[in-house]
């Protein structure tokens, strides 16, 4: 007597179902335009400076742990600005720099299983 078998869709043979959406086209470049501006060594550090220090800091006392020139250092702050991931407040002649809250979650939420 033959043997009946089901042939299953390939995606079913091989693959598990996804568990969730991926990524549409906006959020891919919301997504990369915060990783290119955390890829780089010295904007990483800045931000761990900053989420050290109560997350604020002045650029005036950014300069010396990265050994950079003040406009150096603003240069990257900037980029992380424009970014979304920092917000500037000019306080008379200095530029304090604070995390902006849940700025990197979108990043988190991607790396995450949940």
């Amino acid at each position: 007597m033959p043997t009946t078998r089901t042939v299953l869709p390939l995606a079913e043979q091989c693959c598990a179902p996804l568990a969730r959406e991926p990524l549409g086209a906006e959020a891919a470049e919301d997504l990369a335009r915060i990783l290119k501006s955390i890829a780089e060594p010295t904007r990483l550090r800045l931000l761990s400076l900053i989420a050290q220090n109560q997350g604020e800091m002045c650029v005036c006392d950014l300069t010396g742990p990265v050994q950079l020139s003040q406009p150096t250092v603003s240069h990257h702050l900037k980029v992380l600005v424009d970014a979304g991931i920092l917000a500037r407040e000019k306080r008379g002649v200095n530029a304090y720099y604070t995390l902006v809250p849940g700025a990197l979650d979108s990043l988190a939420g991607v790396l995450t299983s949940d």
